[in-house]
């Protein structure tokens, strides 16, 4: 089986609590300590096994290997996989069969994340996970006073549209909103913008 680890947590001693995303749901596992195991971490992607026995509440993580990306040796490239990972862990902790679409879209960010700048392949991601879940909307009305955007509008979290006077929040033009959300792309974006874009993605799925 293959999943991708989206959280770890300490247990007692040196045990672990891990969660890992699978095409089919969101396993909680519990992972034993052993000086020859591989080192189970936020982010990677693993081939498992899970064992059950009836002392334990909770399965048992097993034969873990590593499937590595050629860029987790970038350390800027893997913390900014690692920070979106750890907002995705958050927003489907309570679900524990969220659907394959989760696990295929990072699927294919993880062959991409190399390619780009991180963060832009991020922000695109975030954009297909919001269409998937019906939340990306045209800007054409302010989140907060229900009146008409202008030219320069504000993104507050989840993407959503606002009168910068509305909100204090960042800043971007209309026209680059309105084609950013109907493309999922990036490439007609400055760094800068960007970087804003990753910001408010910070602040939570």
């Amino acid at each position: 089986m293959q999943g991708y680890i989206l959280h770890v947590r300490k247990a007692k001693n040196e045990d672990t609590i891990v969660h890992v995303l699978t095409p089919e749901r969101l396993k909680t596992l519990y992972r034993f300590y052993g000086a020859r195991h591989p080192i189970v971490t936020t982010g990677y992607k693993i081939d498992f096994e899970t064992e059950q026995d009836s002392f334990r509440f909770m399965p048992r993580l097993r034969h873990v290997i590593h499937l590595g990306f050629p860029w987790l040796m970038q350390s800027d490239r893997l913390q900014v996989w690692q920070h979106f990972i750890a907002l995705l862990y958050e927003h489907l902790k309570d679900v524990e069969t969220p659907g394959p679409f989760y696990f295929d879209l990072l699927e294919r960010y993880a062959a991409l994340w190399g390619l780009q700048n991180p963060k832009r392949s991020a922000v695109e991601a975030y954009l297909e996970l919001l269409e998937y879940e019906g939340r990306l909307h045209t800007p054409e009305a302010c989140f907060i006073c229900g009146g008409r955007l202008e030219e320069q509008v504000s993104l507050i979290r989840a993407y959503l549209c606002a009168h910068p006077k509305c909100v204090i929040a960042r800043k971007m033009e209309e026209e680059k909103i309105t084609r950013l959300f109907a493309t999922k792309k990036t490439i007609h974006l400055e760094d800068g913008e960007v970087e804003n874009l990753w910001l408010t993605l910070l602040e939570g799925m």
